[in-house]
């Protein structure tokens, strides 16, 4: 290449569109990592967002230049670190979290559901994930770094290719070099490490960016052998003296590093990141020669270059006095490296002085590099020329809002027509702005080869074993001229269709019972087990390949099969005014199997940390801020393990205590005046601590408790003793549920198996069957009537999971399962029977899980989930007459934050708000009221509880409101007239014209002159 030559590019243009073309309406996420917080697709674009967990989901192009609407996927149950999409498949988005895993979804096409749950799962591993990239050339293949490891998956048999060596640190970045053989890192310890995944775990030989090898100052020029055996993969190392060094240094084959094209070329931008300490370098691979012009071949392949940015303690100069001003100042700084001379940087540009973190994007192709920093507004945009080595400014572009992240867009996603050689996307605090880098041609109307030389398509090279075997094979290139680009797409075979469950935006104004908030979030991404996986692809599954039109709304129903009533749920925290605050010494050690605290629809008991087990007991009619001074409370006399409210006498206080002992207190109408230390009555029997205590949901005066004893005891209150007991267990007994009628109970013990008595009949168990596995906690709700028992635990893998049992039929194992996250905390069940619907939390969590629970496959089907802004102790439900049916709330809980008690309402959206909604309230059970006594039931006999309508007395059923009348069509009068002929129309055209011009038969205006006298002529 001339080093005289003009570049074409030098007359490159940043350009911000009008504000109508930025996505608005987003709350970006403040996530303390090292990624771009943005990354795109050739059809979709992600973004970290609020709350934690959550990416928002957006199109890249708006459907006819329409609107572009913005949903939510909730990843995971902790901080989103990184993202990645597939360079093939377009709709395969991998997600890195802080909970130690990585998840990989398929998104779907336009106008689609979001799918409910993950593809797969990889890991747990050692530690939060903090970057994640995909194989360049070979799919199936995952790049992720934790903590100090890298590791290789083959994503399709979720198992590891490669560990690699452990850093010296933190790691802060990785690249895959472009033709997919080695793979670069950076890591906080300052050095640059370049892997050979299929060669061997340890790094050829680690760069120190404060100017020399970490372990000898021998380029790498006498270590490789460049020139033999061109393109062919080699996973031999290859041991060679190394003059200045002691012993042998493996070196990697010539093969991956002497390729004509490509040869090993590394960018590196020691930047602050948040939470990764002072400098968090960048890393990424530049092409061994500069861009060619289209047919140009003759260009050849200068030295490798790693370059590497950043500031302060990345600073890589030789003398002392420099390298303290380069600290002091702050200095960002851009560095070009030569991987065969690793002795210092070829070339080095000094930024600007700034503290904030630097993000680079390099488009390959043309040699463009886009650098902007974190919190700030401001874009510079180099070319790289490699041959030189040098970095050329071209343009730089101030922006409106202060950067969150930075993505490029994908080559085949440009607008060529435009002369747009390269796109970014800008993420800020509510807007997504697209900055489009355009070269002025005087034509815009034809295709500029020299400016668009052929990219990497989207069909993959190889997979992930045949790679893993040594095969590298380089992707094909495709052009970008309109009349030529390849139509053809990829779909990855990792992943197969997945059930989804959420609506996407249509690229287009939104659904009109859409609603928006930060109460609530789309479904819930997450690994399904295999089982539950298998039910979803059996009851539903999408399209699978190609870019095909939108089905219709019947046909679309067929394929993702049925969906819920409530699949538009909001959950919405109620106003201030409703909550009580000033909280303070909640106690924070109740067992796994209590709910944490108890509550009716007059007042609320919450244990307390002080000594004695003291239990606060506060009055949801008198909400506010409670006084900084002790309140009256119930002193218990030992901690608590478990407590619960009597569903018949709102008064009535169970708790069970650490000393083996039950006692039953009485709260004075009102509320508590005075401290209470004297118990209504103590129950006692068991030998060990007690687990968890139930009322009867059908009869007076009866109370059941499971114990570390291993027995289940049945009280009868009146008399203040034991009446049955139950044995059978072998181990801790996680859970107990009395079934709706009250004529069974089940429970779920650590033994990993489900029980099933009939107490009346024997103490010891109708059914077994197997429950959960491992040994971390489960909780059980009967639904469906009674009819079915579902059970929430952990899998062997400590990802939290529900199961779908038929209750009379428990040996023959759970009929479906569905994963959810992974989380430490036992998901707590609530089921509303009369919509079917449960809600699933685990105490510290911020997220509510909600299902429709069905009888008939799909069995789940997942409803918009509630998500609050920090972690919640607890979360009770309330009965149904305390939901304001006006207002369609179905449900209505109390939320325990970190010092306040908030009432959280969830309501279906309505457009007919003024009539009772008869098909979301039906007639509900009076479960606060007895059906009979204790004596009666123990004698054999059983009791239903009555029905109570919810309706208002001045509200009107929706199913008996007056059917509006459709509005009458406008239609043109020549419908009524009919049509006329040629001759008519004729006719009256002249007719309309003579009308206008008036009678000519009328005088003339001259007539009416009068003329001079005859005697004026002489």
């Amino acid at each position: 290449m001339n080093r005289f030559k003009a570049s074409k590019l030098r007359h490159t243009e940043a350009r911000l569109p009008r504000r109508e073309a930025w996505t608005g309406g987003l709350r970006a996420g403040s996530v303390s990592s090292c990624g771009n917080q943005v990354k795109a697709s050739c059809q979709w674009v992600a973004f970290s967002a609020e709350p934690t967990g959550v990416l928002g989901i957006v199109p890249l192009e708006g459907k006819d230049g329409g609107k572009r609407t913005v949903s939510q996927l909730c990843c995971h149950s902790d901080v989103v670190t990184d993202f990645d999409f597939s360079p093939f498949d377009q709709l395969l988005l991998a997600t890195g979290s802080a909970d130690e895993t990585v998840k990989v979804w398929r998104l779907p096409e336009s106008g689609q559901d979001l799918p409910s749950s993950a593809g797969l799962t990889l890991g747990p591993g050692g530690g939060p994930v903090d970057v994640l990239q995909f194989h360049p050339t070979a799919d199936g293949i995952l790049a992720s770094g934790a903590g100090k490891r890298v590791t290789v998956w083959d994503v399709g048999q979720q198992q590891p290719l490669a560990a690699l060596e452990p850093h010296g640190d933190q790691l802060q970045s990785l690249a895959w070099k472009r033709d997919g053989r080695l793979l670069g890192t950076s890591c906080k310890d300052k050095k640059l490490r370049i892997f050979d995944p299929r060669a061997g775990p340890a790094a050829s030989q680690p760069l120190d960016t404060r100017g020399a090898p970490a372990s000898c100052s021998r380029d790498l020029a006498q270590i490789e052998s460049p020139g033999k055996h061109p393109g062919k993969a080699s996973r031999d190392t290859r041991t060679t003296r190394t003059p200045g060094c002691s012993g042998w240094a493996p070196a990697i084959a010539s093969s991956p590093w002497g390729s004509a094209r490509y040869a090993p070329h590394c960018l590196g931008f020691p930047t602050p990141c948040q939470g990764h300490g002072a400098a968090a370098p960048r890393i990424s691979w530049v092409p061994a020669r500069a861009p060619a012009r289209h047919g140009d071949h003759k260009a050849r392949a200068p030295p490798a270059a790693l370059r590497a940015a950043g500031r302060g303690r990345g600073d890589s100069r030789t003398a002392t006095d420099a390298a303290s001003l380069s600290l002091q100042m702050r200095e960002r700084e851009v560095k070009l490296w030569d991987t065969r001379k690793f002795s210092g940087a070829t070339f080095t540009l000094t930024l600007d002085t700034s503290p904030g973190a630097m993000i680079p994007l390099l488009d390959a192709d043309t040699g463009l590099l886009v650098l902007g920093g974190k919190g700030e507004n401001l874009l510079y945009c180099f070319e790289v020329v490699p041959a030189q080595p040098t970095l050329t400014q071209v343009t730089q572009c101030l922006t409106e809002g202060r950067t969150r992240g930075l993505a490029a867009v994908p080559r085949l996603a440009l607008d060529v027509m435009a002369c747009e050689v390269l796109r970014v996307l800008q993420l800020t605090d509510t807007f997504l702005v697209p900055v489009s880098y355009i070269v002025p041609r005087k034509s815009v109307q034809e295709f500029h080869e020299d400016l668009f030389p052929d990219c990497a398509g989207v069909l993959p090279a190889t997979d992930a074993q045949a790679w893993w075997a040594g095969d590298s094979q380089q992707v094909g290139k495709v052009s970008l001229h309109p009349a030529r680009r390849p139509t053809q797409t990829f779909r990855s075979p990792v992943i197969a269709p997945v059930a989804p469950s959420t609506r996407l935006p249509d690229d287009g104004p939104a659904d009109s019972d859409r609603s928006e908030g930060s109460g609530y979030s789309s479904p819930s991404g997450s690994l399904a087990s295999p089982s539950s996986a298998a039910t979803s692809l059996s009851a539903s599954t999408g399209p699978s390949s190609g870019f095909v039109s939108s089905p219709s709304q019947k046909s679309l129903q067929s394929i993702l099969g049925p969906s819920s009533r409530f699949r538009h749920a909001q959950g919405a925290v109620l106003h201030r005014d409703t909550h009580i605050t000033n909280l303070r010494g909640l106690s924070l050690t109740t067992p796994g199997e209590s709910d944490g605290f108890c509550a009716n629809h007059q007042r609320v008991a919450l244990p307390l940390l002080s000594a004695g087990g003291q239990i606060a007991v506060l009055e949801l009619s008198k909400p506010g801020r409670l006084p900084d001074t002790a309140v009256p409370t119930i002193q218990n006399g030992t901690a608590v393990a478990d407590l619960c409210w009597d569903p018949f006498d709102p008064r009535r206080l169970a708790v069970a205590g650490e000393d083996a002992k039950i006692r039953l207190w009485r709260v004075p109408e009102g509320g508590l005046q005075d401290t209470l230390r004297e118990p209504e009555a103590v129950l006692q029997g068991h030998t060990e601590k007690i687990y968890s205590i139930r009322f009867h949901p059908v009869a007076a005066d009866l109370l059941v408790s499971s114990s570390y004893d291993m027995t289940v005891r049945i009280w009868e209150l009146g008399a203040g003793q034991e009446v049955l007991c139950l044995q059978g267990h072998t181990d801790q007994i996680f859970s107990l549920a009395w079934s709706p009628d009250g004529r069974q109970l089940a429970t779920a013990s650590k033994d990993g198996r489900l029980r099933l008595y009939e107490p009346r009949r024997s103490p010891q168990p109708q059914q077994e069957g197997p429950g959960p596995e491992g040994g971390r906690g489960a909780r059980m709700v009967w639904v469906c009537g009674g009819d079915f028992l579902l059970v929430s635990g952990f899998d062997s893998r400590s990802e939290r999971r529900i199961l779908l049992y038929r209750a009379q039929a428990l040996p023959d194992g759970p009929l479906s399962v569905l994963g959810l996250d992974v989380a430490p905390s036992t998901l707590l069940p609530f089921y509303d029977e009369d919509t079917g619907v449960v809600f699933l939390t685990g105490k510290g969590d911020t997220r509510v899980f909600l299902y429709e629970v069905t009888p008939e496959p799909p069995y789940f089907l997942e409803c918009n989930s509630f998500t609050s802004s920090d972690p919640h102790k607890g979360f009770v439900f309330l009965r149904k007459t305390a939901c304001d049916v006006r207002e369609v709330e179905f449900a209505r809980a109390l939320r325990l934050g970190q010092g306040a008690l908030e009432p959280v309402a969830f309501r279906v959206p309505r457009v007919k708000k003024e009539y009772f909604q008869d098909d979301i309230f039906p007639p509900t059970r009076v479960w606060w009221e007895p059906a009979l006594g204790a004596h009666t039931w123990l004698a054999g006999e059983d009791g239903q509880q009555r029905r109570a309508d919810l309706r208002p007395p001045e509200m009107t059923p929706v199913s008996q409101a007056p059917k509006e009348q459709p509005a009458r069509k406008f239609v043109p009068a020549a419908v009524y007239l009919g049509e006329k002929t040629d001759e008519q129309k004729k006719e009256e055209l002249l007719s309309a014209m003579v009308a206008r011009l008036g009678n000519r038969d009328d005088p003339l205006p001259q007539d009416s002159f009068e003329g001079v006298d005859e005697a004026e002529w002489d």
